[in-house]
């Protein structure tokens, strides 16, 4: 067997290895909206934003586009976007804003979302914590969350805004998914 071959089934069966605790991540990783002051180190953001671009898209198309904030007086700003909810951006190391070209999916609300959760699974991995701060189709008062975004952070019109995704060192602890809780009634086989 060539070397190169070789070389990339022990890359596999590494692989394969760590995923044996996939679903101990899944049980595990919780909304966190408190942050320590901690920074996130520059190896842990490349890390996570890593998986949001390996993300799969439709067609493979790759329409996402994401911005690191991590100025505290942007972040305060933005965290005054919405009415409600979007509090924990202001204590925050850091929010990735989440946008997508919509000129080049259609599916670019799906794309961009799947971006957004791997972000979250990843940062979970690392010890982190994350929030997923919905901005599209909010607002504030009677100004659209995503104008006021797009102003702030001086996004092109042809991005759509989905989301911030909040990181941070935690400042909670929060129980496991209780597996007892799932809704298993409603999974349905072959018909509804």
């Amino acid at each position: 067997m060539p070397v190169s071959q070789n070389s990339c089934i022990f890359a596999y069966i590494k692989t394969v290895k760590k995923m044996q605790n996939f679903h101990e991540l899944l049980l595990t990783r919780r909304s966190i909206r408190k942050y320590t002051d901690e920074p996130i180190s520059g190896e842990d953001v490349k890390t996570i934003l890593e998986a949001g671009l390996m993300a799969p898209s439709s067609k493979r198309k790759m329409p996402w586009h994401f911005i690191v904030v991590e100025d505290k007086a942007m972040l305060a700003q933005l965290s005054q976007c919405r009415d409600a909810g979007a509090g924990p951006i202001a204590n925050a190391a850091l929010a990735i804003i989440v946008t997508v070209d919509m000129t080049v999916s259609e599916a670019w609300v799906e794309d961009g979302s799947i971006a957004a959760v791997l972000m979250q699974l990843q940062a979970h991995d690392l010890g982190l914590g994350s929030c997923w701060i919905q901005l599209r189709n909010r607002s504030l008062g009677d100004e659209a969350t995503e104008d006021l975004v797009r102003e702030m952070l001086e996004i092109p019109d042809n991005m759509a805004i989905l989301c911030a995704v909040t990181i941070g060192h935690k400042d909670e602890v929060r129980k496991p998914f209780d597996e007892e809780k799932m809704l298993w009634e409603k999974v349905h086989i072959a018909k509804w």
